[in-house]
């Protein structure tokens, strides 16, 4: 990004480079710290932790860096201030040591990623977030959290729901108004599962879980959600409006990107002629994918004619996209966002719009648990925070290694009546804390 570069370059040459530790080294956190070393002037990855410390190592000796390992908060600041980087499997040292200025968060996990991020705020480091899971659960409590010690919380450019919130400042920089915040998918099949996905994952090098969480449309609520807890907006319905231009059919023709936009315009005439806030929604089969786009009108008749001149049609719905977002290429500009500028790319502005419930995968009786995103038993979608409030559903974050304590048909929604829940979990502890300070928001709406 033009500034940053800048700002980088600067700190490159003044020997002051931006201290970054990496917390989850699979196959996003590896990457993020060969693009920071290889590729970024003015930072350095000083720590890596992982659960596992094969994969902490192997992020640096992959790019031919040998680093100390150890753990202990002392000895990983003493390893820091002496200027070696270090592998870890004590995330939670990382999380305390002096010496790392952004913590980046790629776990993955809900329970153990809640415990590094919390920890980290604590101890006064900024937080880029690339946990969606986590995030679209408990992201305004962290926000507050990170708020009350005077840290960013950021979620990061790259991933989708950064790239999102990067159009929807330059949308409003023209003067229009963004109304709709939409994410562009190649498959949605709510019954995906890791054994589906699993010759898919491993030509790729990734998990066949996290591949199914992509597949049945997990994925896509929670970065949806993260956008509307960051804009204020909202769905029009549970799981959103999701047209399919693809038929079901993963190899389909694509169709371009302006004609679906009349999919979401009877929606967005009847939301928005209601005084509702903006929606967030995704469309499966159209280009360019995996991009993102932006939907604004504009109420000045001069602008619609220089609008339209501009390619952008007639309105009222005028279409922006990004065609692309390259992940881990993009982290290390987030990271310099929160340390040199104080800016977060995107993070809750309050109390949460939208959450991600749990649905039955299929027919779940008493004893199942609920293992993993994109696993067997469930699948999330996006509802209303006040919906879940007054339901008492349950969120797909809460809902992994609960058990099941009566029958729940396929496609039903979970509610916290249904499960056991495992004692103890921070995550528990800190979405209690989110909805005891939200709560007089979450009833007024």
């Amino acid at each position: 990004m033009i500034l940053v570069d800048t700002a980088l370059a600067r700190r490159q040459s003044e020997g002051r480079p931006i201290r970054v530790a990496v917390v989850g080294a699979g196959f996003q956190g590896a990457a993020i710290v060969r693009q920071i070393m290889t590729a970024t002037p003015g930072m350095t990855v000083v720590a890596v932790a992982n659960r596992n410390l094969a994969p902490a190592r192997a992020a640096y000796t992959d790019i031919g860096i040998d680093p100390l390992v150890t753990e202990g908060h002392h000895a990983i600041e003493r390893a820091i201030a002496a200027g070696q980087p270090v592998a870890t499997e004590d995330a939670l040292g990382v999380a305390l040591a002096d010496g790392i200025d952004v913590l980046v968060e790629v776990t993955g996990s809900v329970e153990y990623g809640a415990n590094i991020v919390l920890a980290a705020i604590d101890a006064g480091k900024h937080v880029v977030q690339m946990n969606a899971e986590l995030d679209g659960t408990i992201g305004p409590i962290l926000k507050a959290r990170a708020d009350a010690a005077g840290v960013i919380y950021s979620f990061s450019d790259g991933d989708q729901p950064g790239v999102q919130m990067n159009l929807v400042r330059f949308v409003r920089g023209l003067g229009v108004t963004p109304v709709l915040c939409g994410n562009i998918k190649g498959l949605h099949d709510p019954y995906r599962d890791p054994t589906t996905q699993r010759a898919f994952a491993e030509k790729w090098g990734q998990k066949p879980a996290m591949v199914a969480s992509f597949a049945d449309g997990t994925k896509i609520s929670y970065e949806q959600a993260i956008v509307a807890n960051g804009t204020g907006f909202t769905v029009a319905r549970r799981g959103m409006l999701g047209p399919d231009f693809s038929g079901g059919d993963p190899t389909a023709p694509l169709v371009p990107l302006e004609d679906t936009v009349p999919a979401f315009r009877e929606a967005l005439d009847r939301h928005l002629g209601g005084g509702g806030p903006g929606l967030v929604d995704y469309v499966v089969g159209a280009r360019p994918g995996p991009g993102v786009f932006v939907l604004g009108t504009h109420d000045d008749p001069r602008q619609q004619h220089f609008l339209n001149l501009y390619k952008l049609g007639t309105g009222p719905y005028y279409c922006f996209s990004t065609p692309y977002h390259l992940c881990h290429f993009e982290v290390p500009t987030s990271i310099a966002r929160a340390a040199l500028f104080g800016d977060a790319v995107l993070a809750p502005l309050g109390a949460p719009k939208v959450g991600v419930i749990a649905l039955a995968k299929k027919d779940l009786v008493p004893g199942d648990i609920i293992s993993e995103f994109g696993g067997y038993e469930a699948y999330g979608v996006a509802e209303q925070s006040e919906i879940i409030a007054a339901s008492g559903l349950l969120p797909l974050g809460l809902a992994l290694g609960c058990t099941l304590v009566r029958p729940v048909a396929k496609d039903s929604a979970l509610t916290f009546a249904d499960v056991s829940i495992p004692s103890g979990r921070t995550i528990d502890r800190l979405y209690a804390e989110q909805d005891a300070l939200f709560a007089r928001s979450l009833k007024a709406a």
